[in-house]
């Protein structure tokens, strides 16, 4: 590849940019991929709006799935499970590199929350001397460090993006922070893909029942007829908030859920969460990635119902492998394709739009 076109965020708050850049040698320990697909997630929205402190101009996408064009001098002829990486595999790559060497890293063993944290599509500007660093783009260049996974044949990629950032960080959240235990009841707050995804890891961990609360019904239903969810209720229906949640209680016995995991990013949707926990349950909380303000809170529905709450960020490389891993057992079992409308990457602002507005569940740039 010599020239490789990329959506680019010059400003925050104005419209992208596609622009063409010259496609450079694959670095030492690192290589380049050829982007068949782009992810659009949530945080892009909040990227472009200058919701979070990263530098611009910068290409965008922290998800992706492409492939391997050129290997660097140095790179291991092996992806991040062992298994034999050459020129044309097909990979998925985790968005971030942890430096290893900071507090987190070094001593608390937490390299989600790493202080220097370079993230491809987020905070690697066109200036660093790498342009290409974002999967909205016909290539991009991985360098040493980053996690590449490849995929088998028999997996769609279209079926593999549609939890492209979303499962990693649901396997994060249910394998280290708070696991679903077989047998739970669980309700899942929010139906994008951070829900959809919680919601099918918690089927395939054995719950015994998953009730989805989101909206609008557009995607419940997309859900359900995908094989997402056990029960779906509507919490924008005509009933309002109040009625929905009493609708979830009911399905849960009346005693409330074993586990209650926030996947809305909505602030207002955690004390809502709070009563939805049986007495002695649990709430995880993984919607709330960007701050998106304060809520009001009754502090005794933590007490009287005796709720750890426990709140996960982020993914790791060692995530994305696990999610690529389950990836036969996820397409085996739910329909995960049909969760995922693409778009050509010149029409990166009508997926942007798309996202915004909830009409496509899932958007993906594909080149």
């Amino acid at each position: 590849m010599k020239r490789a076109q990329a959506v680019v965020l010059e400003r925050f708050g104005e419209p992208l940019e596609l622009r063409e850049f010259d496609v450079p040698a694959a670095p030492a320990g690192g290589m380049v991929v050829a982007c068949r697909h782009g992810g659009v997630c949530g945080t892009d929205l909040h990227l472009k709006a200058g919701h979070l402190p990263i530098p611009t101009p910068l290409v965008l996408g922290h998800e992706g799935l492409g492939t391997v064009v050129e290997l660097g001098p140095g790179t291991p002829g092996r992806d991040a499970t062992g298994a034999e990486l050459a020129v044309g595999d097909t990979v998925m790559w985790a968005s971030s590199i942890a430096c290893g060497t900071c507090v987190p890293c070094r001593l608390h063993r937490e390299p989600t929350l790493c202080e220097n944290r370079r993230t491809y599509g987020v905070n690697r500007a066109l200036a660093d001397g790498s342009p290409l660093a974002g999967a909205w783009a016909e290539a991009i260049v991985l360098h040493e460090g980053a996690t590449v996974v490849r995929l088998d044949e028999g997996i769609d990629p279209i079926a593999a993006m549609s939890f492209a950032c979303a499962g990693p960080t649901v396997v994060h959240a249910l394998y280290e922070r708070r696991p679903v235990r077989v047998g739970e009841v669980v309700v899942v707050q929010g139906s994008g893909p951070v829900g959809l995804a919680a919601a099918a890891l918690a089927q395939l961990a054995g719950a015994a029942k998953v009730i989805v609360v989101g909206g609008p019904r557009g995607r419940l239903d997309l859900a359900a007829k995908a094989g997402i969810g056990d029960v779906h209720v509507d919490i924008t229906g005509p009933g309002g908030t109040d009625a929905a949640l009493d609708r979830v209680r009911e399905e849960t016995g009346g005693h409330g859920a074993d586990l209650v995991i926030e996947c809305a990013g909505v602030p207002v949707a955690v004390a809502q969460g709070l009563t939805l926990a049986r007495r002695g349950g649990a709430y995880l909380i993984i919607g709330q990635y960007t701050d998106a303000g304060d809520t009001l809170l009754n502090p005794h529905q933590i007490v009287h119902r005796q709720l750890d709450v426990i709140g996960s960020w982020a993914f790791t490389g060692a995530h994305l492998t696990e999610y690529v891993k389950l990836l036969p057992a996820l397409s085996a079992r739910f329909d995960l394709a049909s969760l995922v409308t693409s778009y050509p990457l010149a029409d990166h602002e009508a997926a942007l739009r798309s996202v915004a507005d909830g009409t496509t569940l899932k958007a993906v740039l594909s080149s």
